[in-house]
């Protein structure tokens, strides 16, 4: 590797540069385990399936600070349409182009590096700092960070603080810190009509026809305002499917998928019981499943977002905000036992995109920051 980069550069390279598409790790959590080990970390593997996720923790006292992140990533796409190979981990132009590189290896990076200088300067810190670490962030999320929680939960393991390593900000390194997020509620609808051919429709009942109309009454309800922290909640649908492929038979069913993001200002109940009065409006014949994949949390400002706030002001002078829209992340799960749950990282404006890159100061200075939060919970300054 180049004497020219940077510790965390250096990692982040060696992490790119493995094709761990979910749910593979090829080697990340291996490697970042056996660093952590030499630093005095405990270190421990919980594979599930064909899962890897680490748990790695130094000390013995509370509180418990965890940094969490994955080490897999979503598949590249067709190769040829980079300008960089995706898993070549080149710098060009003082940013680093590969599959990951942003989402989530450059935290990953910044993290381990932050913990090797921190616990360098702060041999007994003021509590415990951990890793949790899953190569199913990408996936089903069903054997990933949730195993591992549950595992910690059982043998009364607690956690105080958590960071997870999500790509956060927007226009500027540091902009945003999201100390929240939206539940995330799925539904599969199954229309029953009647097969037939097109040229005797009093002989079929097509379900497209009479699903229109609910389906522009759906998507028009307004399910809520919102609240002081989260935004409105909304639905989208996402696949609609119907007939034989040919063109003169009327479909005997129509499948419509749809997802809602929604806010604690509004409940699943409440979500389900709309739908299914809107179902019963239309006569429709349906048959519907629903998932909950990921339920709303809230860290409300306390001692985890103001020594994040005051970590990302002393190192690149960004008044960061606090956010809960976007997406969900593995930090649904931690919030079931930790009450102070926050996502902090790079700029996530190449994230799953063809050519994703990060610019290296930037996943230098965000190690800055992991440290200075660090120093800031657990380090053994007066407070």
């Amino acid at each position: 590797m180049s004497s020219n980069n940077s510790n965390t550069i250096d990692l982040l390279i060696d992490l790119v540069q493995r094709p761990s598409i979910t749910p593979e790790d090829h080697g990340c959590q291996q490697m970042i385990a056996a660093r952590l080990q030499t630093v005095g970390f405990t270190i421990e593997h919980m594979r599930h399936g064909e899962v890897d996720n680490l748990w790695a923790r130094y000390g013995t006292e509370d509180p418990v600070f965890v940094f969490a992140g994955h080490t897999d990533v979503v598949p590249t796409g067709n190769a040829d349409d980079w300008s960089q190979p995706p898993f070549s981990a080149n710098i060009v132009n003082g940013e680093l182009y590969g599959r990951g590189a942003a989402d989530m290896k450059g935290s990953v990076a910044a993290m381990i590096t932050a913990i090797e200088r921190f616990v360098q300067s702060n041999p007994q810190p003021n509590g415990s700092l951990a890793v949790l670490l899953t190569s199913d962030e990408e996936g089903p999320a069903v054997n990933g960070t949730v195993k591992v929680v549950e595992a910690l939960a059982a043998r009364n393991e607690a956690i105080h603080y958590c960071v997870v390593g999500e790509p956060t900000s927007a226009g500027t390194l540091g902009d945003t810190i999201k100390n929240g997020r939206r539940g995330s509620l799925s539904a599969k609808l199954l229309v029953h009509g009647k097969q037939g051919h097109v040229a005797y429709p009093h002989l079929a009942d097509n379900p497209a026809h009479k699903s229109f109309k609910f389906l522009d009454e759906l998507v028009s309800i307004k399910w809520d305002e919102g609240d002081d922290n989260f935004p409105p909640t909304t639905l989208q649908i996402s696949n609609i499917n119907a007939g034989t492929g040919a063109g003169n038979v009327i479909p005997g069913t129509l499948t419509i998928d749809f997802n809602l993001r929604y806010s604690p200002a509004i409940s699943v109940n409440d979500i389900q019981t709309q739908v299914q009065t809107l179902i019963e409006q239309h006569k429709l014949d349906v048959d519907i499943s629903w998932n909950e994949s990921a339920a709303p949390f809230l860290t409300p400002t306390g001692s985890l977002t103001d020594a994040m706030r005051s970590s990302v002001s002393k190192v690149v002078s960004v008044d960061a905000a606090l956010d809960t829209g976007g997406g969900t992340s593995d930090g649904r799960f931690i919030s079931r036992t930790c009450e102070q749950v926050i996502e902090f990282g790079p700029l996530n404006a190449t994230i799953h995109q063809t050519d994703e890159r990060i610019n290296c100061e930037d996943i230098d200075s965000l190690s800055t920051i992991y440290e200075n939060l660090l120093e800031n919970l657990l380090g053994k300054q007066e407070r």
